[in-house]
């Protein structure tokens, strides 16, 4: 849960509870850098004091106001390394992202013209020695924690190497004191040192931002999950401030408060009766537990309260529980010892079912039966199929799978549905269409309960879907709700549509209107779809028309390591 100092959100959406603290955490915290940024950045800052230490040597060799403190020998030889030497810097440092595919190879040549141009720079300015040097040392370390132990090494005894030859070069040919040997070999020393300690904390270091990019991995894969959970959620959720202003929602509580505007943010205006509920439980400490519609053609729930922390008295959460929900799983848990039971009746009835329509199909067979008698043997026929069918969708009921989703692309499957079912079934004049978009639109869900699903409803449309005299026009569509709403999967028929009254009970156990049906069809599409964490409904078409909907779940993608 974010911090509850939260704008109100400006879209016509619902508000998801975690999107503002992931924004909110992206802006306050540095994210964590991939492996190739972190050793851009850090070979970045050390051209850039490469360049730095150019402009010293520059200093050095140009300068009038040092010549009382630094007499250049070679004064010419000064100048050139000096100006050599910034270009170059220069050049690596606009070269820095084109040096990381080479760094293993490039970066000691780098290193090779610092200590070249260090050694020149003290065998033309003597007197500056000790400074130059010393400046060698960083651009060891910054190669060190870069490179291999090995490497470093050899690039720190490299220097070494050479700073110990030109001591003794002073100290033998030049009569110089003993002195500036001692201070070659105390340098080669921190070389060594300095690069092996550099390269450990850079192991380290490296060892750090690896772990911290696997921690905010999972972190944000966490969000995720938070995420899916809290908008999948059948109960509302709001969060109220102590000037009844409502800061966030899910999308339960945003349908229970009647689908309300992202401008409507005042309790009191949208729903009195609860902004009256939490006024009471603030200031009284009563709860009432009745249960209350908050808008017109939403279900009634139960409002609960609780403050969003135990010193924060300002802010409060509600919870609304859906009573129907209460009902449905109590009717679900009534349906299934009713399946359970009805599924051992049809197993008895199934054997002498099966003997009876066989008998009938010989009698019909029989040269002797005459019309009157045949037409009898085509009701017994007829009863029996039908029979037949309610014990199928009888053992249907009672022995559903559980669902196994899967990440689906709705666009291809609509138009591999379409295409399958149009070959297995003869449509005569009917025609049956398939609308896609052009945006990818993926759901997650189990894709054999969606083709029983699927495959029923198409069925109904273009069966009952029709005008009297005309062929049936059946579409099955895949499209978003809104552009970030869950996806849709819609069948429409252009037939006469169903009336408020039938509408209102076609989702019920036995309902049917057609003499033939068995009323367990429609009945068991919803119940597959609940199985799939998904809505089925029925949608008035306007100027005519059916639309049964499908609202799925929307597919979450784990964040993985690049």
């Amino acid at each position: 849960m974010r911090n509850p100092r939260t704008t109100w959100r400006t879209s016509a959406r619902p508000i998801d509870l975690h999107e503002d603290s992931r924004v909110a955490a992206a802006h306050d915290t540095n994210p964590h850098l991939s492996a190739g940024e972190i050793v851009r950045r850090e070979l970045y800052f050390t051209n850039l004091y490469r360049v730095l230490q150019a402009s010293t040597y520059i200093g050095l060799a140009f300068s009038p106001w040092l010549g009382d403190l630094v007499q250049p020998q070679l004064p010419s030889l000064a100048r050139w390394v000096s100006v050599v030497y910034v270009v170059l810097a220069v050049v690596m440092l606009l070269n820095t992202r084109r040096a990381l595919p080479h760094l293993r190879a490039q970066l000691p040549l780098m290193v090779g013209i610092d200590v070249i141009a260090a050694m020149l720079m003290i065998t033309a300015i003597p007197d500056a020695h000790t400074g130059i040097a010393g400046l060698l040392i960083v651009n060891l370390s910054a190669a060190a924690a870069l490179l291999s132990l090995r490497a470093a090494f050899m690039l720190s005894g490299a220097a070494s190497a050479a700073l110990m030859l030109l001591g003794v070069f002073d100290v033998f040919a030049q009569n110089s004191p003993v002195r500036l040997l001692l201070e070659a070999l105390l340098f080669a020393f921190t070389y060594i040192a300095a690069a092996w300690l550099n390269h450990t904390l850079g192991r380290q270091m490296r060892a750090s931002e690896a772990l911290a990019e696997r921690r905010g991995l999972d972190l944000a894969n966490l969000a995720q999950v938070n995420e899916l959970i809290i908008k999948r959620m059948k109960t509302g959720v709001l969060l109220v401030d102590a000037g009844n202003h409502i800061h966030q929602m899910n999308e339960s509580a945003w349908l229970l408060l009647g689908s309300p505007g992202s401008e409507q943010r005042d309790l009191g205006s949208l729903a009195p009766e609860l902004s009256r509920r939490l006024y009471h439980w603030r200031n009284l400490a009563r709860v009432d537990e009745t249960a209350v519609a908050l808008a017109e053609g939403v279900p009634e729930v139960v409002p609960r309260f609780t403050r969003l922390a135990a010193n924060d008295d300002s802010h409060a959460l509600i919870f609304l529980d859906d009573t129907s929900l209460v009902s449905r799983r109590a009717e679900e848990m009534t349906l299934s010892s009713l399946g359970r039971l009805s599924a051992s009746i049809a197993h008895e009835i199934r054997n002498p079912l099966a003997a009876i329509r066989y008998s009938a199909q010989l009698l019909a067979e029989s040269p002797e039966l005459n019309a009157e008698d045949a037409r009898m043997v085509e009701i017994i026929n007829n009863h029996c199929v039908r029979l037949n069918d309610i014990v199928e969708n009888i053992l249907q009921l009672s022995r559903r799978d559980r669902s196994r989703p899967e990440v689906l692309d709705l666009n291809d499957w609509v138009l591999r549905f379409v295409e399958e079912y149009s070959e297995s079934n003869d449509l005569g004049d009917d025609s049956l269409r398939a609308i896609t978009q052009a945006r990818t639109v993926e759901a997650l869900v189990d894709q054999q309960h969606l083709q029983q699903v699927v495959w029923n409803l198409v069925q109904n449309a273009l069966r009952y879907g029709r005008m009297p005299g005309e062929p049936a026009r059946v579409m099955v569509i895949a499209r978003n709700a809104t552009e970030q709403g869950p996806p849709l999967l819609e069948i429409v028929d252009r037939g006469p549509g169903i009336p408020p009254k039938v509408a209102a009970q076609i989702f019920e156990p036995f309902f049917t209107t057609h003499e033939m049906g068995t009323g367990l069809g429609l009945y068991l599409a919803r119940q597959m779809c609940d199985a799939n964490q998904a809505t089925l409904e029925y949608v008035p078409v306007p100027g005519g028309g059916s639309c049964f909907r499908i609202s799925l779940g929307a597919s979450v993608r784990m964040a993985t390591p690049a």
